[in-house]
C-alpha cells in the first residue's frame, strides 16, 4: 500500500507553506493524508493517532481497519458545522489489512465534509488537484505495480495535479522539498 502527498498549503491564492506534511502515519498499518484547512486537519491527525493507540492500550489489540475507517468518518462528522463554514477537511485513509484474504489486504477509504465513508478500489486522489491526479494514475496503474512502480505513479500523478492546479505543489528543487510518499507493508 502505497500513499503520497505534495507539501505545498495555500491561503487564498496566495503560497502560505511550501513544507507542510500532508501525509502522516496514524498506526503500524495506516496512514492518512488530508486536504482542507489545515490546522484542523493537523489536530483532527494528531487525536485519530491518540485515539487509536488509546483504543489498542485499552483493549490491548488493534481496531480493525473498518473500524479504523467509521472512527474516522466519525470525526470528519464533528467537523460538519465548521465545513459548513468553509472550514472543511477531507482526509484519505490507507491500511494494511492483515487479516484480510490474500491480493485484499492493501486499502482505500476516501471521505466527505459530512463524515460519508467511500471505499475506493485500486487509486484515489483527493484535493483540488484531484482531477489531473487521478488522471494520471488511470493511464499509470496496473494491478501488481512494485513498490518502486508505484511510487514512480503516483510521483507522475503530483506532477500533473501541480502543472495545473496553483495549490498543488511539485518538487521545489531549490528549496530541496519534495512529495512525501509512505508505504505500507505487512510488516507495518
Amino acid at each position: 500500500m502505497l500513499i503520497a502527498g505534495d507539501r505545498r498549503a495555500t491561503m487564498g491564492h496566495l503560497i502560505a507553506q511550501r513544507d507542510l506534511e500532508k501525509v502522516h502515519p496514524a498506526d503500524d498499518y495506516t496512514a492518512v493524508a488530508f486536504a482542507g484547512t489545515v490546522g484542523l486537519a493537523l489536530d483532527m491527525v494528531k487525536l485519530y493517532q491518540v485515539e487509536l493507540a488509546h483504543v489498542e492500550k485499552i483493549e490491548g489489540v488493534a481496531m480493525t481497519l473498518d473500524g479504523k475507517a467509521r472512527r474516522l468518518a466519525g470525526m470528519i462528522r464533528q467537523n460538519l458545522g465548521q465545513a459548513m463554514q468553509g472550514l472543511a477537511v477531507v482526509p484519505l485513509l490507507t491500511g494494511y489489512d492483515p487479516s484480510a484474504p490474500e491480493g485484499e489486504r492493501g486499502r482505500i477509504f476516501s471521505f466527505d465534509v459530512a463524515g460519508g465513508l467511500y471505499e475506493k478500489t485500486d487509486f484515489h486522489a483527493e484535493g483540488s488537484g484531484s482531477p489531473y491526479a487521478r488522471g494520471a494514475l488511470k493511464k499509470l496503474f496496473r494491478k501488481g505495480l512494485d513498490r518502486r512502480e508505484a511510487a514512480l505513479a503516483a510521483l507522475q500523478a503530483l506532477y500533473d495535479a501541480a502543472d495545473d492546479d496553483s495549490a498543488t505543489g511539485g518538487p521545489d528543487l531549490n528549496r530541496r522539498i519534495y512529495p512525501i510518499v509512505s508505504v505500507i507493508t505487512e510488516d507495518g
